[in-house]
């Protein structure tokens, strides 16, 4: 099993963004000071859901604050970005860290962002695909050249050369958000393991990896190749560890709505579609249910019946759900102290 911590950078009602990204910071820190695996940073942009724009910048200060932990974007959003920018950095931070720089990367929505940043509608529409063929083609090779319907310019040197690490990984481990079929199958076909959303049930994730590895084969992929790959699938969800489940519960019922509210509904589209807002307390509730909320011996029973059910044992748990910076880091702290060892 690999815990690690997912830090959305969220804004709680009554809170300043300052005092938010500093909780942000801490709990990071907090989950190396306490043992997990990894901590995952979320971007976001206009918005209280999370106010972190960038997650590869908090990345990098993060890898330099730590010393063991590997630390990953959930996720730098492609769309809004050019892939080569996104590459350069990964690269400078897998080269800095030792290698302990992971790069999440997904579509992202409709938003907003598309405007302002001048990538457009197409960029999530259509341009996925050819964006992150482009990613992946600067992460692993010396030279590149595009002749894109969306990028296109001469042969450049890739400069810093990810491959040039001394011990470790020879390239970023770079990773996939899925959100639907047509995702999945991108991931897979790129031999790209996934990050599965925390709004997801353990059966829908179990079936997402069974058409994951389905079409990895199909892709050609080899399957000592496909078996390595689909072990590196991450899980996200949320965590909160009480003495009591009730407890635990109540505080995220009685913090996590009132962000929820403001944060979901910030959300603008690009192009004026209409969409539909989950209910606050409702999207909580359901949360709640689906993952480690509870007594310690609780949390580590839901993760191994995830584990056991999906095939996945990497986990990216939302910590920060009280709001309150104390609480956060004691809860980070439980779950490094209580939940750890008791999932061997």
């Amino acid at each position: 099993m690999r815990v690690g911590a997912f830090v959305l950078s969220a804004q709680f009602p009554g809170q300043g963004q300052a005092e938010t990204l500093h909780r942000a910071v801490r709990s990071a820190e907090a989950a190396e000071e306490s043992g997990l695996d990894s901590v995952w940073l979320a971007e976001h942009h206009f918005m209280p859901y999370g106010v972190c724009p960038s997650a590869v910048t908090l990345a990098a200060l993060l890898l330099g604050r730590t010393r063991r932990i590997r630390v990953g974007t959930a996720v730098s959003v492609l769309p809004t970005t050019h892939p080569v920018a996104l590459g350069e950095q990964a690269a400078l931070l897998h080269l800095t860290s030792g290698g302990r720089f992971t790069l999440g990367v997904g579509r992202g929505g409709p938003w907003v962002d598309l405007e302002v940043f001048g990538t457009g509608l197409e960029a999530y529409e259509e341009g996925f695909p050819e964006s992150l063929d482009l990613l992946l083609r600067w992460l692993r090779e010396p030279r590149v050249a595009a002749g894109g319907g969306r990028h296109r310019f001469r042969e450049v040197a890739v400069v810093p050369r990810p491959d040039e690490l001394i011990d470790g990984d020879p390239v970023p481990e770079t990773i996939l958000a899925c959100t639907s079929p047509r995702s999945v199958k991108l991931a897979a076909r790129r031999g790209l393991p996934m990050l599965l959303g925390m709004h997801c049930g353990d059966e829908e994730k179990a079936a997402m990896v069974g058409l994951w590895r389905t079409e990895a084969l199909a892709a050609g992929h080899p399957p000592d190749l496909v078996a390595r790959t689909g072990a590196d699938h991450v899980s996200a969800g949320v965590a909160q560890i009480a003495d009591h489940g009730a407890d635990a519960r109540e505080t995220l019922i009685k913090a996590m709505p009132g962000w929820l509210a403001r944060g979901l509904e910030a959300h603008v589209t690009v192009d004026g579609r209409r969409r539909t807002m989950r209910d606050p307390l409702a999207y909580t509730e359901l949360l709640c249910g689906l993952h480690p909320v509870g007594t310690a011996r609780r949390a580590a029973d839901r993760l191994a019946s995830t584990a056991e059910r999906t095939g996945i044992t990497r986990f990216a748990l939302l910590v920060e759900g009280s709001g309150d910076l104390a609480a956060t880091e004691e809860n980070v702290r439980r779950l490094g102290a209580e939940v750890l060892p008791l999932l061997g």
